[in-house]
């Protein structure tokens, strides 16, 4: 079932043509992940789809419901939460806090308690640094805790923008196993990722963009089969 779709996608910003007519499908409980060079167009999809741009052609669909013109926090309201690039956590805040922030749609204490149960259980660290100030986290602390924050939302969709950027090795695969396992508890995710190991990991379709335009979406298991350097198209050679 798709969950949701990019349909012929144009977006400016000003004079400059952004995005040339992206469409892309993410099915239900897949992991879709969008490559390309650094001015491909990825950071732009994933902010179209939160609502933060406005294309000025095509449309964005959860299911049969149209969200091109819908606000962002309606948008989240919908079930569709993106973790942003760079991470941006309330560096003022807790651990906590951070993370009640986060469930800020949700008006049921019990709900929000049971949001917090599911997150420590996927991020213990964060269970232990509840009440440390976020802007002392490390990097990899930082990055479960914005992940932890998008689903005390209770999201339908997850929007993932570079998880892995600035992250030691090692933090890097408890960050791929933690998408993993949210795969694997029904979650559908767009991931904007640059390490092409990890997109051969944890991707069920790889969509590449150039200059603002598709130019493949295919099973990432075809593209292993038949050997494509997925290099090539990060502008890494």
């Amino acid at each position: 079932m798709t969950l949701l779709a990019l349909h012929d996608l144009h977006v400016y910003y000003g004079a400059i043509h952004a995005l040339r007519g992206v469409s892309m499908q993410v099915e239900a409980g897949k992991i879709v992940t969008l490559i390309g060079a650094n001015g491909a167009g990825k950071s732009t999809t994933l902010n179209t789809v939160s609502g933060l741009h406005r294309p000025r052609q095509g449309t964005v669909h959860l299911e049969d419901e149209d969200l091109t013109a819908v606000p962002p926090h309606e948008i989240v309201l919908r079930g569709v939460i993106q973790v942003p690039e760079g991470r941006r956590v309330f560096g003022r805040l807790t651990v906590l806090e951070n993370l009640e922030m986060g469930a800020f749609t949700r008006t049921d204490r019990r709900d929000i308690e049971d949001g917090l149960e599911r997150t420590f259980a996927l991020f213990p660290r964060l269970k232990e640094r509840r009440t440390q100030v976020a802007g002392t986290l490390s990097g990899g602390e930082q990055q479960m805790l914005a992940i932890g924050r998008a689903l005390m939302s209770n999201p339908r969709v997850l929007l993932m923008d570079e998880p892995s950027e600035g992250l030691a090795p090692q933090i890097i695969a408890e960050v791929m196993a933690t998408i993993r396992r949210l795969k694997a508890q029904g979650l559908s995710i767009l991931l904007v990722e640059q390490n092409a190991k990890l997109v051969f990991d944890v991707a069920d379709e790889v969509v590449i963009l150039n200059s603002g335009r598709v130019v493949i979406d295919a099973p990432a298991t075809e593209l292993r089969a038949h050997g494509v350097d997925l290099r090539q198209h990060l502008g890494i050679y």
